[in-house]
């Protein structure tokens, strides 16, 4: 059995980024369960879509000047990176990855450009009652608004599955590699690799 590496605990996330992950998880959640079994105006839908695309925009501008573990620099890694993180991934053991791990970097690339595509889809959208209409419907053609429609539904379900993929890795840490990833975005604290 190998021996346990030398640990330390780190302040990882800083509040502004916790406070971020947890309203955009409320945000998505609520515009999905809205859009798909909500009531038939779409209100409060796009209530949660303007709050989503603020908080889009504060995750945008702290990945360039926030604290270094929550700037994309410190995270995103080459594909020697990933395949090297890949290989060891299923190892029975935690990873005391600090921050990011090169998979988590690209999870965290695919949900944010997918909920900036399903934001722009959303606010050029119109549906088939023609009252409820996206800020931009407007200012494109019939047939853009009939596909961005479409697109916006299929983003739907596109950031269902991440987010069950998300959920899925989380629980795939917690008793596979028994580490929990919950606690640090919950306190910000977690054990890395002493350097």
């Amino acid at each position: 059995m190998a021996d346990r590496p030398e640990l330390r605990e780190v302040k990882l996330w800083d509040p502004l980024l916790r406070g971020f992950h947890w309203l955009l998880a409320f945000f998505v959640i609520a515009a999905w369960l809205l859009g798909n079994y909500g009531p038939t105006s779409m209100t409060l839908h796009f209530w949660c879509g303007y709050a989503v695309t603020f908080l889009l925009a504060f995750r945008l501008i702290w990945g360039f000047v926030g604290p270094e573990p929550a700037r994309f620099s410190s995270f995103l890694r080459g594909p020697r990176a990933i395949s090297d993180y890949a290989r060891h991934m299923f190892l029975r053991e935690p990873s005391y990855w600090p921050g990011h791990n090169p998979l988590g970097a690209l999870s965290v690339i695919a949900m944010l450009a997918a909920l900036v595509a399903q934001v722009l889809t959303g606010m050029m959208s119109e549906s088939e009652n023609f009252i409820d209409a996206g800020p931009l419907a407007s200012s494109v053609s019939s047939a853009t608004r009939k596909a961005a429609k479409s697109y916006h539904e299929f983003g739907a379900n596109l950031i269902l599955v991440l987010v069950l993929l998300h959920v899925g890795v989380l629980l795939f840490y917690r008793f596979w590699k028994r580490e929990n990833l919950i606690k640090p975005m919950v306190d910000g604290r977690k054990l890395v690799r002493r350097d």
